[in-house]
């Protein structure tokens, strides 16, 4: 399946779109004035079935029957045609911060916290990127020390997207700070834990129905079984969570760019330049044609690096980094296009392609930007 999607996904994706319509689309405007989902949305989520597709079923979720990649690519692309700030939200709680819980957690981990986000009862964030650490993992300063109670984490965190709505933060810290990255640790921190306190939400220039702040740790104590994994295995458990982390914003530039060349395609048919509709003229054809080209390609890669991640291709890693690149650069592009097809229309807040401008720009940099997936890709230039 490098390239189309079989039955049952495009069965998927097709449920993700309808409920995308129904429940997601009537509250875009309402979640980017309060700068939050609504709440009851995360709920319907749940219900859904999309936040559980890494989850296993004895857990609440659906995980189990493989494509789950591709799956939740597919969940990036559909949400994000409606809004990249309640999407991010959601797809960070289940697919970035949850599958570390999954994946790495204790049975009670996973039965306490795995249950309740498959389910949208409870909201998860991932604390990693710092100040002075971004995509250089190794480099965070946070540290965890041991003591007869358990672990104590200062350090602070920056960029932490759903911190103001989180029940339960992933957190990496240095634990063996001599090790690099061989000494990093992740752990499960409740939100309310004393000594956990987070900074204003940031006002950024896209995203706006999604909560990000700074986080503060200040003495944080955790009890020996908050460790998530083993211990001084949070880099490594950080850099395979990023493989899907990647496909999932991969996926998001799919649906920005998706929405953007519907926008503009129904926008140029209605309107009329001298008694004719703008598709009356070959320019304005051509340029859709060669956007709908672009998101083509961007769709196939992605989709090819989702698969290859499920299946654990040998080639995987590459596939992710080159889905991450394409994928972000095309949606940027894509959007861009498209407002330009607006005209002046396309430079009112009050016109929807504003807001997938202001949103997709981002996904060039989360995750790892543009010259991290270059530099994975050129490596294998260098003897």
């Amino acid at each position: 399946m490098a390239f189309d999607l079989d039955e049952t996904h495009e069965d998927f994706r097709a449920s993700v779109r309808a409920f995308t319509d129904q429940r997601v689309r009537p509250v875009v405007d309402e979640a980017e004035r309060s700068g939050r989902p609504p709440e009851r949305l995360w709920k319907e989520m749940g219900d859904a079935g999309l936040l559980g597709l890494l989850t296993p079923p004895e857990l609440g979720g659906s995980a189990g029957e493989g494509g789950e990649s591709v799956a939740i690519a597919l969940v990036a692309e559909e949400l994000s045609r409606a809004c990249g700030g309640i999407a991010v939200s959601a797809l960070v709680s289940a697919y970035m911060a949850g599958p570390h819980i999954v994946r790495y957690g204790t049975p009670e981990q996973q039965q306490h916290w795995a249950t309740a986000l498959a389910a949208g009862t409870a909201i998860a964030a991932i604390a990693v990127t710092e100040p002075g650490a971004g995509s250089d993992v190794a480099g965070i300063t946070a540290k965890a020390r041991h003591t007869d109670e358990g672990w104590v984490i200062d350090g602070r965190k920056m960029f932490i997207t759903n911190a103001g709505l989180a029940d339960v933060i992933v957190v990496g810290a240095k634990t063996s700070p001599d090790a690099g990255h061989r000494g990093i640790t992740t752990f499960v921190v409740p939100a309310d834990t004393p000594g956990l306190s987070l900074g204003a939400p940031l006002q950024k220039m896209g995203w706006h129905s999604s909560d990000t702040r700074e986080v503060i740790l200040d003495g944080v104590t955790v009890p020996d079984d908050a460790v998530l994994g083993g211990l001084d295995r949070g880099f490594y458990q950080i850099m395979a969570a990023f493989q899907l982390e990647r496909v999932v914003l991969a996926g998001m530039g799919l649906g920005h760019a998706a929405e953007a060349i519907a926008t503009a395609t129904a926008y140029v048919r209605d309107r009329e330049v001298a008694g004719a509709p703008l598709t009356a003229l070959q320019t304005v054809r051509h340029r859709i044609a060669a956007m709908e080209v672009e998101l083509d390609a961007a769709r196939a890669v992605t989709y090819q690096a989702a698969d290859r991640l499920d299946r654990d291709h040998p080639d995987a890693g590459r596939s992710v980094a080159a889905a991450k690149y394409f994928a972000a650069k095309a949606a940027d592009h894509i959007v861009d296009e498209a407002l330009q097809l607006f005209g002046g229309a396309g430079y009112l807040e009050e016109t929807p392609i504003v807001r997938h401008q202001r949103d997709v720009r981002i996904l060039r940099i989360g995750g790892g930007t543009d010259e991290i997936q270059l530099e994975i890709l050129s490596k294998r230039l260098i003897p």
